[in-house]
Formats: C-alpha cells, sequence, structure tokens
C-alpha cells in the first residue's frame, strides 16, 4: 500500500534512451579543446601566410642547382661575384673609361650606349665601356643587403679591379640611372662625369614639394601606385603582392603595353620582338632582381639627391639629365624639379619623346659626345 508505484520499462525503450543518452555525449568537447582547436587553425593560417610572403632561395650562378656561369666576374669585398661584358676599344689604350648601368629588368648585354654608339665614335675618340650585372641580375650574386651606397661602391670595386684608373665615367639608364646619384654621392672622387638616362625618381625623397611628388604620383595607372605603396612603406610585402593574384601588382613587370608612350613604341616597333639573353635575366628569380629594385628604388633613402653638392665645383667634369617629356614612366615634372634644384646638372629635354629615347637612331652618338667632349647636336 504504502510502496510506490511499480513501473515497468520494455527492453526497446530502455535501448532507445540509452542511444540518445550516448549520442547527445558525443557533441560534448572536453573543456579547452575548442580553444586549442582555433589556436591550431591560427597557427596553421600564420604558417601559410608565412609561406607566402616568403620567396624562393635565388638560384645563384655556379652553386649547386644554379645556371651556369658563362662572363667574366670580379669577386668583391663581401665575397660576391659581378658579372661584366667589355665593349669598344681595349682598356689599356682607350682615352675614355665609361661605366654602364643598366636599368629595370635587364642585364650587361642591354648596354644600349655600347650596343648601339657607332664604330666611328668608338674609333676617333678611343672609347672603353664595361657594363655589368647588377646584384642578382644575370650572372651577379646577389645582395640581400642592397643599398644606393653599396652598388655604388660594388661600381668602384669593379674598376679597380679591372684598372681603369683613378676616375672613370659612369652613364646609367632608367633605373640605372637611379643608381648613378649613389655614384655622386659616395665615390665623387672617381667620377670623370656621368650621364643619367630617363632615371628613375623616387616619390618619397624629401626635396620635392609634396603637391608635386603628389601630381606625379597619381599620373600612374593604379595598380603602380599600390605597388609602390608597399614597396615604401611595408617591404616584406613586397614579394607577396608582386606574385598573388587577387589584384593586379605591376605593370612593368607584367610589360602591360600601355606603359609605353607613342614616341616609344615607335621605337620599339623596329626591335626584335625578343632578346636572346632574356632567359639570364631573371634566371635567379624575380625577388632579388626586380622585387629588390623596388624595395631599393622606392624606399627610404639614406641621402636626398637634392641635397647633392656639385661633383665638379672646377669643371673638371660634367653631370648630365637627359629625359624625354613624353615618358609614362618617369614624370618629366619631377625631373625638371631636380634640374632646377641642381642648377650644375645639365639638364636636356628632349621633345615628343619618351622613355626609351637612348634606342633611337644616333641618339647615343649624341649623349656620348656630348659627355665627353662637349658636342652638342639638335637632339640636345
Amino acid at each position: 500500500m504504502a510502496g510506490g508505484v511499480n513501473r515497468k520499462i520494455s527492453a526497446a525503450s530502455a535501448g532507445s534512451h540509452t542511444r540518445r543518452a550516448k549520442q547527445g555525449s558525443a557533441l560534448v568537447l572536453p573543456s579547452g579543446s575548442f580553444t586549442k582547436l582555433l589556436a591550431v587553425l591560427f597557427v596553421g593560417i600564420l604558417a601559410l601566410a608565412y609561406r607566402a610572403i616568403q620567396p624562393a632561395a635565388p638560384r645563384i650562378p655556379g652553386t649547386p642547382g644554379g645556371p651556369p656561369v658563362t662572363a667574366p666576374r670580379i669577386k668583391l669585398r663581401d665575397g660576391r661575384h659581378l658579372a661584366y661584358k667589355e665593349h669598344g676599344k681595349p682598356k689599356d689604350v682607350a682615352k675614355y673609361k665609361i661605366v654602364f648601368v643598366h636599368g629595370f629588368g635587364s642585364c650587361r648585354h642591354d648596354a644600349v650606349v655600347a650596343n648601339t654608339l657607332s664604330q666611328e665614335i668608338i674609333d676617333d675618340l678611343g672609347i672603353y665601356i664595361v657594363s655589368f650585372d647588377r646584384p642578382g641580375y644575370g650572372e651577379s650574386d646577389p645582395d640581400p643587403k642592397r643599398t644606393p651606397k653599396s652598388i655604388a661602391l660594388d661600381i668602384e670595386e669593379l674598376a679597380d679591379k679591372l684598372g681603369l684608373g683613378s676616375r672613370f665615367y659612369v652613364i646609367g639608364m632608367s633605373m640605372g640611372g637611379q643608381v648613378v646619384w649613389g655614384c655622386l654621392k659616395y665615390i665623387p672622387h672617381r667620377l670623370a662625369g656621368t650621364v643619367l638616362l630617363a632615371p628613375v625618381v623616387n616619390y618619397w625623397w624629401p626635396g620635392f614639394p609634396a603637391n608635386l611628388s603628389k601630381e606625379a604620383y597619381y599620373q600612374q595607372f593604379q595598380q603602380d601606385q599600390w605597388t609602390l605603396r608597399v614597396a615604401h612603406y611595408i617591404p616584406w610585402l613586397t614579394y607577396w603582392w608582386n606574385t598573388q593574384k587577387w589584384f593586379p601588382a605591376s605593370s612593368v613587370v607584367a610589360h602591360h603595353p600601355d606603359i609605353f608612350s607613342p614616341p616609344d613604341k615607335a621605337i620599339l616597333s623596329k626591335l626584335p620582338l625578343r632578346r636572346p639573353h632574356a632567359a639570364q635575366v631573371r634566371q635567379q628569380g624575380e625577388y632579388e632582381t626586380l622585387h629588390r629594385d623596388m624595395m631599393i628604388g622606392f624606399g627610404t633613402w639614406e641621402f636626398d639627391p637634392m641635397d647633392l653638392e656639385n661633383a665638379f665645383p672646377n669643371g673638371e667634369g660634367s653631370v648630365h639629365l637627359w629625359q624625354g617629356d613624353n615618358d609614362l614612366l618617369v614624370p618629366v615634372m619631377l625631373q625638371r624639379f631636380i634640374a632646377y634644384r641642381l642648377p650644375w646638372i645639365k639638364y636636356h629635354e628632349l621633345p615628343q619623346t619618351g622613355h626609351v629615347f637612348p634606342l633611337a637612331e644616333g641618339m647615343c652618338n649624341a649623349i656620348v659626345k656630348t659627355l665627353l667632349v662637349g658636342e652638342t647636336t639638335a637632339f640636345a
């Protein structure tokens, strides 16, 4: 009478209840497991991101897995090798000795002055020219510590190893022209004269008025504006930016046809579509060539070219800057300002001319004669 109700539960009902209990308990993670799972996912994402921003090791010439060495090379102060190519008269009989500095995405074979200078001028004036692969290009070892100063010292050491004498000339084109500023800063005592051919400008040089550099900067394609922002402000992302597929990167690296003006296209249409040595240019990889050029060329410099003093105050040499007024790669307005700030520079602005004007027939004859003997022509 006083006992509880005696309930009978079937075996099927008990089994169903047990299964539901087991299924529900399977969804409960042990304490802290969810946090650990998130941590593992976060570390995995970081690892993938780190791999994405890390460039592959360069394929250094002459090392296992690297391309062969076919050019003569010198060994530099830090153990790196610099490949070079000689042109013109033998240096032991030449009167004028010139070091040529190639531009972005080029190599020692792209020595426009040596390749287009007439044999008559070479013989009459006695001209020797040496071109070289800038660090990371062609068959020169990369220089992860490269700066505007280090490349100037490389040029000085190349001249000394080749026995070019106490003074020599330096001619640079485009990104190679920018290198000449470093020579004027760090080795002016070794220079007999220099030429800057459409030299690349750094929009962040402090000597430029802010409104002027801003106006010139926004004349670029939007994708190039972003590429240079990355190279300047977050250089450690330069490799990732130029290899990712989500946004368009450098139009120059991509060889976009619209980076050239009509005068440029007219000149380029007369040239072979492919250079026979094109594969050598980036054979070590793009990071220590193109990307390193961007990080150095548009990074924060240790000096401002517009603060330079005249390297030849007594007229024993001269500095020439040549620029086309229809250059879509290098803004003419900034070159004009540089010439205004540095009145000792002999500025030659070429009308209706683009970036590759040195390739025009007869142009390098005029450039070299103006430098060496002071003769000017209608080109100037």
